[in-house]
């Protein structure tokens, strides 16, 4: 069991450019607040789904291609997109499988996916689009407003 019940998972590979966006919003929030632990989920796929395992409440932060019309929109998805929606995240199973295997086994409770468009993903590159960088902000702002929901001032979850 995790010493905290609610947390912050950032995904993307920082080698590929604005891909890199997930886990620079994660490292903002690095012991920022009691009760919320920060954990790099890397490339995502299945290896989140171990990660969330223990957590009540958890926020998943990554780049995602064609959710916006401008690079640097920010899209909360606080019930899974569906897949009439063109969002797609660029990794392996997507955020949003690992989401609902991990709801499905009972391994965690309620998720929030942040997605930041991202347009265009550079190979062996650590350069942010400026527009991206705005959206990191935004990001930073959306998660600030789920954590005053979510838990008070002392990090305990609020009932």
């Amino acid at each position: 069991m995790r010493e905290n019940r609610v947390c912050i998972i950032g995904c993307g590979n920082p080698l590929m450019g604005n891909d890199g966006v997930g886990i620079l919003v994660m490292h903002l929030f690095e012991r920022r607040f009691p009760g919320v632990d920060t954990i790099d989920g890397g490339t995502g796929g299945f290896d989140l789904i171990p990660l969330m395992e223990g957590y009540d409440k958890v926020v998943i932060v990554d780049a995602t291609v064609g959710i916006g019309d401008h690079t640097g929109d920010v899209v909360t998805f606080e019930n899974l997109p569906t897949p009439e929606i063109p969002a797609r995240i660029p990794h392996d199973i997507g955020i949003v499988d690992a989401v609902t295997m991990a709801k499905e086994l009972g391994y965690t409770g309620e998720i929030v996916v942040i997605g930041i468009e991202v347009g265009e993903i550079q190979a062996f590159s650590q350069e942010i689009d400026p527009a991206v960088r705005e959206g990191i902000h935004v990001a930073e702002e959306k998660i600030l407003a789920i954590l005053e929901e979510w838990i008070d001032c002392r990090g305990t979850i609020k009932d």
